[in-house]
């Protein structure tokens, strides 16, 4: 009781430095909020407003039904070019994609002759512009079958989407965002603040008092959790369902567990790293390729199927791939405890070596 005691006079020190600190108030405001929010909302790879333009020579009735359904959302109002207007167009940047139909396509359809159609497209934007070439694809072949009476097929495909039935990105992004901005946190303010202890003295004050290298690092591990699981589910409460609107279908409870875990492991590496340099420079130097390998393979950027199978074997090892399967197991799909299990008990594996080696580190850090 006497060291819990410690560690819980240790841990409100630590909450008292964090609320005199207005620098790290205000990154972990704006990264639960603003931060979310912003990626949500801003950052798109699926066709929208997307800009186009029609070089019609034929002028017939189906090749205007052509150019009247590009709409929005996908795409903006089609614009009338001529092929040297669109050459202009596309280097400028001005346009995506450009349409062109070529004369007697009516005609030449009713004839049951073969008829080729172009698209020229701007692959700048290489995931706009595969999808939104697809788009324009499926926008012609069902206005030529609705013009011209395309043969029905003997197969009725019936697509179900699940979870996310609309396709909405910002269902996926900000859930995503807010466990990215947990990853980040969790790394930068439990090793900000053993390198603020140390650069300002005071780590020598606590090594001649009464307390253990084991409850220092429990105490500024556990503070800085205390601080950002609060923050996180006030960020889904508030920013993802309240401004959002995006449903979190499973236990806000399962998921806080899984938060804890995930930040033994995670704060653990952020005090490590902070125990192998001597300043706050090079700790940055550190987290930040940490943090940022962290995120890219853990499936909240890229999917994992799209990796080597070796990487994806390995990348299992990371607290941040369980961690992310598990949010979106819990709060998309509303997973329950038996189908987590398996993710807690592997990150609680992991945060129980990372909090190990973190605690030799430290102690002998601090016995030199």
């Amino acid at each position: 009781m006497r060291g819990l005691g410690t560690i819980l006079w240790l841990g409100l020190k630590e909450l008292r430095v964090l609320r005199a600190d207005p620098v790290l108030l205000l990154l972990l405001l704006y990264t639960f909020t603003v931060a979310v929010y912003t990626v949500a909302t801003g950052m798109k790879t699926e066709v929208r407003n997307a800009a186009v333009a029609v070089v019609d020579e034929d002028r017939s009735d189906l090749s205007r039904a052509i150019a009247a359904a590009l709409l929005p959302p996908q795409f903006r109002p089609a614009v009338a070019m001529t092929p040297a207007e669109v050459a202009r167009a596309l280097d400028a940047g001005r346009i995506t994609f450009a349409l062109q139909i070529p004369p007697r396509l009516e005609a030449d359809l009713l004839a049951r002759r073969p008829v080729n159609l172009a698209i020229d497209v701007d692959a700048t934007a290489i995931s706009q512009a595969g999808n939104g070439s697809g788009f324009i694809q499926q926008i012609v072949q069902q206005e030529v079958a609705a013009r011209l009476g395309g043969t029905a097929s003997p197969i009725d495909l019936v697509l179900r989407t699940r979870f996310n039935p609309n396709s909405t990105p910002e269902w996926f992004s900000a859930v995503m965002q807010v466990v990215n901005s947990t990853l980040i946190l969790s790394i930068i303010l439990p090793g900000a603040a053993l390198l603020r202890e140390r650069e300002h003295g005071t780590l020598e004050h606590l090594l001649a008092m009464p307390v253990t290298p084991l409850q220092i690092l429990l105490a500024k591990i556990g503070a800085n959790a205390l601080v950002i699981v609060g923050a996180a589910v006030l960020s889904l409460l508030l920013v993802v369902h309240g401004l959002l609107g995006v449903p979190l279908a499973g236990s806000l409870a399962l998921f806080v567990l899984g938060t804890v875990l995930f930040q033994l492991s995670v704060a653990a590496l952020g005090v490590l790293l902070a125990t192998v340099t001597s300043s706050t420079g090079q700790f940055g130097l550190l987290a930040l390729p940490s943090i940022i390998l962290m995120m890219l393979l853990s499936g909240s950027m890229t999917p994992l199927e799209s990796m080597p199978p070796w990487l994806q074997w390995a990348v299992q090892l990371l607290p941040t791939t369980q961690f992310v399967a598990l949010s979106q197991a819990v709060l998309y799909r509303g997973a329950g405890l038996e189908v987590v299990a398996p993710r807690l008990a592997v990150l609680a594996m992991l945060g129980a070596a990372f909090l190990g080696v973190t605690f030799l580190r430290l102690r002998r850090s601090l016995a030199g």
